[in-house]
């Protein structure tokens, strides 16, 4: 029996939503004055008066745009070293340690940006499937490369990432209404499963 799990990362596999947790540990003074700057926003956010991508892109770039991808990528291993498996759900990792991995892929799927998603899914042994960061010569743009990996974008996604491939049974993991596309779309879709 072929099968595929698909686990989203921020909430779901973590207690907590990685970005602020790593845009703080990249460069804490700035992640201050930029949070406060970002206000606004975030309560026409919270308000559903701006859209979720273009304030995510603000908030990100303006803290990392301009900075290396090495430097980035430096960080994220240390950000990964740090909090791992502190901010991991314990039972979140033994169900995916005890996945028998003959005949089954696992996927993490996550709005997160790849930069810091993508250590925690190596040691997870899962395929990624994020919001790619955009690197021109080195350097993060503070773009993204497509859509922000979330809603209806994620299920997309995820059929990209297994385009021909046939599965006796698909099994996905969320906890928020981003991950609903995802859920309803599997043949097992469990809402805050490990919570």
């Amino acid at each position: 029996m072929k099968k595929l799990y698909c686990f989203d990362f921020d909430g779901t596999i973590t207690y907590k939503d990685t970005m602020f947790m790593y845009l703080r540990f990249y460069n804490p003074s700035r992640f201050r004055v930029q949070f406060l700057k970002h206000i606004p926003l975030f309560i026409l956010l919270k308000l559903r008066l701006a859209e979720t991508e273009k304030v995510k892109k603000s908030f990100i770039g303006s803290i990392l745009k301009g900075q290396s991808q090495e430097k980035i990528e430096e960080k994220s291993k240390q950000f990964f070293e740090h909090h791992y498996p502190k901010i991991v759900r314990e039972n979140a990792l033994d169900f995916i340690q005890n996945i028998d991995r003959e005949n089954t892929q696992s996927l993490m799927v996550t709005a997160s940006l790849d930069i810091w998603a993508k250590p925690f899914a190596e040691k997870l042994q899962m395929n990624l499937v994020s919001t790619k960061a955009e690197f021109k010569n080195g350097v993060f743009t503070g773009n993204f490369i497509g859509k922000n990996c979330n809603g209806k974008e994620k299920l997309e996604r995820i059929k990209k990432e297994i385009s021909d491939d046939k599965y006796d049974k698909i099994i996905a993991f969320g906890d928020t209404s981003g991950d609903k596309p995802m859920l309803k779309w599997a043949n097992e879709g469990h809402y805050q499963f490990f919570h």
